[in-house]
Formats: structure tokens, sequence, C-alpha cells
């Protein structure tokens, strides 16, 4: 293909046409092309009908796996000579990781990611988000390589989790034909020509760039004339002097048909991410995530996906409103309900079942709860995400109750989300349900509060403790801080300079960590714990990655790269990420010491396991005096009852509770395998907790 022939490594676009492109090699690359030759496997073949697809069934495959290492190819330290994907499928690796009690894994985005709008290959802007093919990015290894790691992960009964970006793609060989207007590619996108005569409502783009982003004003005036939809409800990623708005204009571009264009193009997120047309009469959008499906579940073997920001699939201009209704469309609802549907078709996760699927969802619980009705298995838990943050950072769990209670009405089963610990992203502090519902009152801390008066108290109380000059290693974002687990409980915890800790700080921040930790994997459902959480990552320092954070994107000082097994030298990942500082260092050392926290966690898992905590019913959130006690009850699936308690003080706690379902029943303390005591013939029980301590309790 000439454009990748081409001797000068970097081409300024001021010295790249678009006619330097070869059509015929363009469409061959692209993820549409490539769709429809996939689709000739499954069209009027007995392939399509071997599952049930209509409806979720989460807690048949939470039987199967419920428990998931989160990955994330661009943080893994490789031995030298070896690939990332050949790393993440070391026999050794998973003796150790189904030994501490993990099931599966999640890969992170590992397909070719970035642009090729300036005739060469472009890197990433998203930290692979952006996908341009359906190959494997050869930075991660090759298809042979991942193939033969579905094969050693599926040995050990562990599931493999890929990714689908149901939004948008990057400025790849699908957006560049959309751009040359060739054949039904620009059905693809959100994006729409705008008349010559209109071209001086566009800003002037620069000859070294592609595009530029228009102004409130400019996007209101095309909004006028009837190009788009106007403003959003929220601007994602917003950075004065980057992104003031969702909308981009393109610099003038010649046509496969010799016309010469300007278009406006919508992107969700950053620039290089044009978002998809889920309903366009062409359905190549649709065409083309089906595509992806199809390479994920039957040729690279993946038994799930994770929808990434699938709440963002329709947009429609409202009458008499500033701002379009952009997020939580019923077009996202339908169209998650076709991906979830069309990978529980296709896929081979087990016999009875085929593909499953999540959603990486920040809306209203509302919105969750209706797009979990016929679509994902299970939904991102942001519903307690911040809670339990805000619980650690206040000394104070009745945020964590309130969202829990929020849970509880709205008859949504903690079975259907994923408990996480860290991931790559930020710690959201969005809060969507309170900011969607900014009047409405909620009871909270004894109290009537609107959605809004909670949201700016949360905000402020944990931001005022966590984002000052005492705590550099933590950096904002527009959602919310960005750090590790371990930087969050030692901004938790006041700790200043988290790089030269004492003995004692090293293990105060291990028990809040733990804390968190124990918090998530009690829950039924999903429990998904990180690369960085196992080996305790610290941030990265930002002069480390000042290149990647000078756009403003600060998420990648909580992405450092890490070696699980400990067993290389090198100091970088393959993507360039340098080694961050770890608290618990290797899992094999750990595994050496009873009181690690992989030994720790592995205690906890055993227990999990043991007792089918992942498929427990959940029956009440307590109400309680002390405001840094939570306490939770199950029905296990021996009818028994389960309480979690957990203190999210330093100091020590003791309280006494209710229980009418406790009566003549006898207590054991599953983590230390003691009895607890109480009277056999009383509903009553008293809980006493040390500092940051957590129990589970079987009655």
């Amino acid at each position: 293909m000439k454009i990748f022939n081409l001797s000068i490594l970097f081409i300024i676009l001021s010295s790249f046409s678009f006619e330097n492109f070869d059509v015929d090699e363009l469409e061959k690359e692209s993820i549409l092309y490539n769709a429809s030759i996939l689709a000739k496997n499954y069209s009027g073949n007995k392939d399509q009908w071997k599952h049930e697809y209509g409806l979720p069934k989460p807690k048949q495959i939470c039987e199967k796996t419920s428990v998931w290492l989160d990955s994330y190819a661009r943080a893994i330290i490789t031995e030298k000579g070896k690939t990332v994907i050949e790393t993440l499928s070391d026999p050794n690796l998973w003796n150790i990781l189904t030994d501490i009690g993990i099931e599966g894994i999640h890969t992170g985005p590992m397909k070719e990611a970035g642009g090729i709008i300036t005739g060469t290959h472009t890197p990433s802007v998203d930290g692979g988000y952006d996908r341009m093919s359906l190959k494997i990015d050869p930075n991660f290894g090759t298809q042979a390589q991942y193939l033969e790691m579905a094969k050693t992960i599926h040995s050990y009964k562990a599931a493999i989790v890929g990714d689908l970006i149901p939004g948008h793609t990057g400025l790849g060989y699908d957006f560049v034909l959309a751009l040359m207007n060739y054949k039904d590619y620009s059905g693809l996108y959100h994006m729409v020509e705008i008349d010559k005569k209109d071209w001086s409502l566009l800003p002037e783009v620069s000859e070294n760039d592609f595009s530029k982003n228009l102004s409130f004003n400019e996007v209101d005036k095309l909004k006028e004339k009837g190009y788009i939809v106007g403003r959003l409800q929220r601007v994602i990623f917003a950075e004065p002097g980057i992104k003031v708005t969702n909308w981009d204009a393109t610099k003038k571009i010649k046509g496969t048909d010799g016309k010469t264009r300007r278009w406006v193009y919508l992107h969700y997120f950053k620039a290089g991410q044009p978002s998809l047309n889920w309903l366009d009469p062409s359905f190549a959008a649709n065409s083309l995530i089906a595509g992806d499906i199809m390479e994920s579940v039957g040729v690279l073997k993946n038994d799930g996906l994770r929808l990434d920001a699938n709440g963002f699939l329709g947009i429609e201009k409202k009458p008499g409103k500033e701002k379009a209704w952009s997020e939580g469309h019923p077009l996202s609802l339908i169209s998650t309900n076709l991906i979830s549907m069309l990978t529980r078709k296709l896929g081979n996760f087990s016999k009875e079942n085929g593909g499953f699927t999540y959603q990486e969802l920040n809306l209203t619980i509302e919105d969750m709860k209706t797009m979990l009705k016929l679509g994902s298995d299970f939904s991102y838990d942001f519903i307690t995400r911040t809670a339990y943050v805000h619980a650690l950072i206040s000394e104070d769990a009745d945020f964590l109750r309130l969202n829990l209670a929020l849970m509880n009405n709205a008859k949504i089963s903690p079975i259907r989300f994923i408990h996480a610990l860290q991931n790559h992203d930020e710690i959201t502090y969005e809060l969507v349900e309170f900011d969607i519902n900014a009047e409405k009152e909620f009871s909270y801390k004894g109290g009537q509060y609107t959605g809004k008066e909670i949201r700016e108290k949360i905000r402020d109380e944990d931001f005022s403790k966590i984002l000052t000059k005492k705590t550099p290693y933590i950096l904002p974002s527009g959602n919310g801080p960005c750090t590790t687990m371990v930087g969050l409980c030692s901004a938790a915890l006041g700790y200043r300079d988290i790089f030269s800790m004492t003995k004692d700080q090293k293990e105060m921040v291990k028990k809040a960590h733990l804390l968190l930790t124990f918090f998530n994997a009690m829950q039924p459902g999903i429990f998904m714990v990180s690369g960085w959480d196992l080996v305790g990552a610290y941030p990265l320092k930002p002069t480390q990655v000042k290149d990647l954070i000078k756009g403003g994107d600060n998420r990648w000082i909580n992405r450092g790269a890490y070696d699980l097994l400990g067993d290389s030298d090198q100091k970088f990942s393959k993507s360039n990420l340098p080694k961050a500082k770890t608290l618990y260092g290797s899992l094999n050392k750990q595994l050496l010491d009873p009181l690690s926290y992989a030994s720790q966690l592995k205690k906890m898992l055993k227990i999990r396991k043991e007792y089918k905590i992942n498929l427990a019913w959940m029956l009440d959130v307590l109400d309680v005096k002390a405001a840094p006690l939570y306490i939770a009850t199950y029905k296990l699936q021996d009818k028994s009852l389960l309480m979690i308690a957990l203190n999210f003080s330093k100091d020590p706690i003791e309280e006494e509770v209710d229980i009418t379902q406790i009566k003549y029943s006898r207590a054991k303390n599953l983590m230390t395998n003691k009895k607890e005591e109480k009277s056999f013939f009383s509903s009553k029980f008293n809980i006493k907790l040390d500092g940051f301590e957590a129990k589970a309790i079987v009655f």
C-alpha cells in the first residue's frame, strides 16, 4: 500500500493530500469491508442458532466465572524477547492467578488503534479506544499468539473478555473513506457535508491540522441552519484551547467523485474518535460493529466483551431546548440490545450460553436498569464506586448507604454489576444520578437534600482533601481524580510524600486498600481486580509521562507499567510506559507472606467461592449509629444469612444491631473461621471492628 511505503517518517498534513491514498487498499483494510467478509461465515449457517440470545443470563455466567483480572495491555512489562500476549498467556502466571482465585481476564483493547489521516499510522489518542482495524496491534503480538493465549486461559477454565467500542472509531481506514465520500462509508459517522455557500460559518483550519474544534457560537449557527443537532448535554474531555464543544470542522477534502467538501463531525470524546451514526439508512455502523463482534467471539475466541461508553449511541435535536438529547437515548438502548443479543447469539462461552457483555455505562440508575433488561448481562458498578471512595476519604458511609438503598429501591440486584477497584480511567465523580436529578430530594444524613446539594457536598468534601497541594501525586481530570488505589488510600490517610512512606504508613495504606477490596469482593456478581491493585502500584510522577499528559489527559499517571511475576528487568512496557513503583511487589513473593495483599485477597476469594457469595441475594443495608460503619445482609444459596460489616475509620467501632432473621442462630467469622459471640435465642448481635477492619459473618 503506497501510503505506508513513504520514506519520510513524519508527514505533516500540509504536504499530504487525500489523493495520495489508494482507495482499493484502504477498503481492504477497513473494518466495514472485513465485516462483510466475516458475515459470510454466519449468514445461512446453522452456527447462528446454537444459543439462546434474547435475555441476559447473569447468574449462569457468574456460576462459571465471577472473579476477573482487569488487565491493560499498554501497561504490561514483558521479559526480553516476549510479547505482551505471550506474557499474559504464560502458564506460570495462570497457575498463580487461579491459585489466588481469579477465574477470568479482561484484556483491555488489543486491536490496532489510532489513525492514518496523515498518510502514515498515527498512535492512539485514547489508550487504544480509537480502533482502526480488526487486526491485533503488533505492539502486543500476533493473532496466532492471541489464539494460543485464549487456548491457555480456557485450559484453566477461565474466561477471556475483550473490548468493543460501539460509539466511535479512530481516524483510520473507514473514516478516511467516509471523508472521501466513498460508497456507504460516510453513513458510518455522525458527519454532515456543509454547503460551500456556508463555509464562512466554519473556522479556518491551519495547514498542519486536519480539523478544528467548533466554538459554541459556531455550533449554534450550524444548528440554526439545520446542519447539526447543536450542543450536547455534556462536553467530555473539555480542555480550553483543545476541546470546547463536541464538534469539529475538517479542512477541504477532495472525494473519490472529484468534489471538494468540508465536513462537520461529532465526537463525544476526543477529535480522534469520530462518533458512529447508529440510525443512518445504510446501517453501516451496525454492520461495522457486527464485524468487530464476529472477529472477537468467532475468530479470537473471546467469551465476553466490554462495551465502551454504550450510553452515547443516540442523539436527537430537542425543539425549544438549548441542548440535544445525547445521553440515555432510546437508540442507545436499542443498539445495546442488538449488540448484546448478537454477542450471545454468536459466542461460544459454553454449550448453554453464547457470548456475554458488560457495559461501561455511567448514567442514572433508572437508565442502567432499563438497559440491563434485555441488553448487557452486567454493568460496571458506578453506583457504589464513588460512594465507597467517599466513605474512606470522609470516614463516613452514609453516602454509600444512600446509593445501595437507591439500587435496592430500583430492584436491581448487585449480581448485575462488575464491582471493581482500579481501572485505566480516573475515579469518576460525575455522580450522574444526582446531577440528572438535581432538583429531586433524597433522604440523606437524617434530612432531605436535593441531588445538586448532595453532589456538590460530596465533591467539595473529597476534592478539598485529595486534590490539593498536599497530594501532588493525584491530578484532576474533567470527571474526577487520577491516581491508583495506593495513591487514593495514601491521600485519604493524609500522607503527603507517598514515595517516602514509613513502614507503619505503608501498612495503613495496605489496610485501607484491603478494606476497599473486601467491600467489592464480597458483592454478588462479578468482582474485578486490576494488575495495578495486585502489585500495589503507586501513581507515576507527572514528569515521567509529561508528553502524554500535556494535552490534559492526566489518566496516564495511574497507568504505570507493572510485572505481575517479577521476572523481567525491563523498566518500560512495550508501549513505553514507565514501570510504576509498587507497594506489594510480585505475586510470587507476596504469596510467601500470609499477611500480604495477594494472600489476604486469596483468603477472601476462597470464602467468596465456598459460600457462593457471587450468587447471594441482597436483603438490606442497615441503618447504624456510627457514621463509618457499613453493614449489609445477604441471603446465601443455602438460605443462611451473611452479614458484611466494614469500618471505614482508623479507630475501633462497637455497635449492637438487631436483625430478626438471626434469631435462633450462631455466628461464625468467615475470615478467621471462628465463632463470634452471640446468644442463640437473641436477634441482637454486637459487632466489634478495629480500624479499617472488615468481617464476613454467617448466621
